[in-house]
């Protein structure tokens, strides 16, 4: 495999292995706005992307799929246990995402996590060509920047963050603060969510390690006596919005739309949650306030309906299995109490569909529900505003999303206050059709105009400009 002028790096692969039409094993590109925003770039660049192949215990060559090489990292069934599982979301995400839950520290995850990141850096080291560029990606490699940096000091490193980065009282708490700070500043540029996550970063690069910052520039000590500039700062990442705006202009997809409110027994409005099962995303905040709203008799079953969308996720990490439980049980009581023999209050759907499915959901839908405690972007916002091409529809959006920043024309909501949450539902349900064009048009110039292929483009751009001379 030739040299790679243009290397990503994540924690998987780009594709899927799936059977094929004669029961074969065939790779199939995954969906994603990331995939689609760079395969243009790796393509004409020559680029690779180093990942896992998302099978334990599996040693594959590196091998080549439109016009990209692909370079799979072995993992074994232990290590996805303890790096993966273990360390990136019963540590990392939980420590990241505010402590919603309590975050675990085991040094035996830890280490394997040292361990599997540096086989990436290695792996990524090894395609990269001289005075090449890496774009690393996400909370499980955060220690993948500085490792390419000491085996590869010729190359542009970026390292782009796409959860949250918690305040200095709660980043404190992790065991191995200093080591994971001294990781992420291996890039030259370290980009963030939100302009709140990069000041965070930068207050803990500050008060941990005593570095000096000015601005969203930190001068980091090298080895043999020098510095160099790291840049932290905010890249709000967005969606290829052209698959959602072709699909929801199709006949096709608005009939099944049609088919969905109707078999919801055509109520005058559906409010729409489209979410991974997981704990920060507010999901049972969500079917409270609604339950609450049926028991004041502010709404009726037959009048309003909320589909729940909630794909299964972290199925083996007890705190998941835990909040499935929690949810459903909630869901069965308040369609026990308030279903009609032709109407269902809650349609709870654990389950992940098509993106097909999922923008006659969103076309179905008279209001969309984010209602995250904590998230750093909550790219289902931004799909659902791409396809409502007739400006209607309300989005609710939690304060304590990325999008937040962005789309301040939704209906704004702070989900612990279920009093507030009612009434802004109450808000977006009676919204007049003039006010709900007026906030969707802004909302989709926003998003229209901010796609994926701009955010990677402005992050590019960056590192281009601290690319050294």
């Amino acid at each position: 495999m030739p040299a790679a002028d243009f290397v990503v790096v994540a924690n998987r692969l780009p594709v899927d292995r799936v059977e094929g039409p004669n029961g074969e094993e065939v790779w199939r590109t995954s969906p994603g706005g990331l995939v689609a925003a760079l395969e243009p770039m790796m393509r004409s660049a020559h680029g690779a992307w180093v990942g896992w192949a998302g099978q334990p215990d599996v040693a594959l060559d590196p091998f080549e799929i439109n016009g990209i090489d692909l370079v799979p990292v072995p993992l074994s069934a232990e290590e996805i246990a303890d790096y993966y599982e273990g360390f990136a979301n019963d540590t990392i995400w939980p420590l990241y995402h505010d402590v919603i839950a309590p975050p675990q520290y085991h040094r035996e995850w830890w280490d394997a996590y040292v361990r599997v990141n540096r086989r990436f850096a290695e792996a990524a080291a090894s395609v990269a060509a001289q005075d090449g560029t890496v774009w690393v990606h996400d909370y499980q490699l955060q220690l993948v920047p500085q490792m390419i940096r000491e085996l590869r000091p010729d190359v542009t490193i970026g390292y782009f963050h796409h959860i949250p980065f918690p305040p200095h009282g709660l980043y404190a708490q992790l065991p191995w603060r200093d080591q994971v700070i001294k990781g992420l500043l291996g890039a030259d540029v370290i980009g963030f969510q939100r302009a709140q996550d990069a000041t965070y970063f930068l207050t803990a690069v500050r008060r941990r390690l005593r570095y000096e910052v000015k601005g969203s520039s930190v001068t980091v000590p090298t080895d043999d006596g020098g510095r160099r500039t790291a840049v932290a700062r905010a890249f709000p990442i967005s969606i290829d919005t052209t698959p959602y705006k072709e699909l929801a202009a199709s006949p096709e997809i608005r009939a099944r739309a049609a088919e969905i409110r109707a078999s919801l027994g055509n109520p005058k409005k559906i409010l729409l949650g489209v979410d991974r099962l997981d704990y920060t995303k507010g999901i049972n905040h969500r079917v409270k306030a609604y339950g609450e709203l049926l028991e004041d008799g502010r709404i009726g079953v037959e009048d309003v309906t909320l589909v729940q969308v909630a794909s299964p996720s972290r199925e083996r990490v007890d705190a998941y299995v835990h909040l499935r439980d929690e949810i459903e049980l909630a869901v069965g009581r308040i369609n026990g109490d308030h279903d009609t023999m032709g109407h269902t209050a809650i349609r709870y759907l654990h389950q992940g569909y098509p993106r097909e499915e999922m923008v006659a959901l969103y076309l179905a839908a008279d209001v969309m529900l984010v209602t995250a405690l904590r998230d750093g972007m909550n790219l289902v916002a931004k799909e659902y505003v791409a396809t409502r091409a007739d400006n209607h529809g309300v989005l609710v959006l939690s304060e304590f999303t990325g999008a937040a920043d962005e789309l301040r024309q939704a209906v704004l909501v702070n989900p612990h206050d279920i009093a507030g949450l009612k009434d802004a539902i109450m808000r977006a349900i009676e919204m007049p059709p003039a006010e709900q064009s007026r906030r969707m048009r802004a909302l989709r110039r926003r998003v229209l105009e901010n796609d994926v292929s701009a955010w990677s483009a402005s992050f590019l751009q960056a590192l281009s400009d601290v690319r050294r001379p």
